[in-house]
């Protein structure tokens, strides 16, 4: 097992960094017709470049982009199919001025988009699917995102029993991470996700959240993307669009366990609410209570 060093104090995207002194917001944008939450809206180049403008505005500090659908159930598409859909968007972002992230595990779409501009490859499948991606990372300096998933995404809510379901995504996690260092990448480069709502059941959505904290013990950014994911409707008993106030504490619930990156359809709530919290936690007094040290009531 890889040991944790202490906390990243930052994530290294090819001549950029992004500093993780407290959670940085990764803004969702599918380009995809068929995504759970948004599924079509953002499938014209231009309104996709627009809402890329808009989460900058909003405050996130990377753009994720998605050109293939990942929801449960989802059938793989064709590198050809899924570059089509980027190349416009990216070709139409070389000014935006946070760093780009593109969600794939194709290894001919990873390359060309980063010669497109994008500084980093969010791999859902942890490089199982093509384990030259973290050769890739090496080469280009790029940063990397292993995330967890059981199966594909066809198939990965067929089975989501554990032993333990905290200590298994963590030990392929730092499996994974290992891979991608010992193909050269910076552990600075390497982020981990534990991929909530891939292959879990609610309960282990809402265990590795609580638990998170010993995700973050691997020593490696910890991303996390609980944004309008079916578990929190299976709580809440409301649609993806309407999942905004249950994203919200999921990822208030997931800072306050270590995590580093939020992945997030709903930037302005999210910073907002962090916003709130971190001037909150800035007043407490470590110790006795004032009104303890002040001698007042028990």
């Amino acid at each position: 097992m890889l040991s944790a060093t202490g906390p990243a104090r930052s994530w290294r995207l090819l001549d950029r960094e992004i500093p993780l002194d407290g959670p940085a917001i990764a803004g969702v944008l599918n380009v995809t017709p068929d995504s759970f939450s948004d599924g079509g809206c953002f499938v014209d180049p231009g309104s996709a470049i627009a809402r890329a403008w808009e989460i900058v505005e909003e405050g996130a500090a990377v753009l994720d982009i998605g050109a293939e659908s990942t929801r449960p159930g989802a059938d793989s598409i064709s590198p050809r199919e899924e570059w089509a859909r980027l190349e416009p968007v990216l070709g139409g972002l070389r000014d935006l001025p946070i760093p780009i992230s593109v969600d794939t595990s194709k290894l001919a779409v990873a390359e060309r988009a980063l010669d497109a501009g994008a500084a980093a490859i969010n791999d859902v499948t942890a490089l199982r699917r093509d384990p030259g991606l973290a050769a890739l990372a090496a080469r280009t300096g790029a940063g990397l995102v292993l995330m967890h998933m059981r199966g594909t995404p066809r198939t990965m809510q067929r089975d989501t029993r554990y032993g333990d379901v905290v200590y298994d995504v963590r030990a392929a996690l730092v499996a994974a991470r290992r891979a991608a260092l010992e193909a050269g990448c910076a552990p600075r480069q390497v982020a981990v996700d534990p991929g909530l709502g891939f292959g879990k059941s609610v309960e282990g959505n809402l265990e590795l959240l609580a638990r998170l904290d010993e995700i973050a013990a691997i020593g490696a950014p910890v991303w996390i993307g609980a944004s309008r994911k079916s578990f929190l409707g299976a709580l809440l008993d409301v649609r993806p669009r309407d999942r905004v106030a249950g994203s919200v504490a999921a990822c208030l619930a997931a800072a306050r366990g270590g995590a580093d990156v939020l992945r997030v359809h709903d930037v302005r709530e999210t910073r907002e609410a962090l916003t709130v919290e971190a001037a909150v936690a800035a007043r407490k007094v470590p110790g006795p209570s004032r009104a303890r040290a002040a001698g007042g009531q028990g």
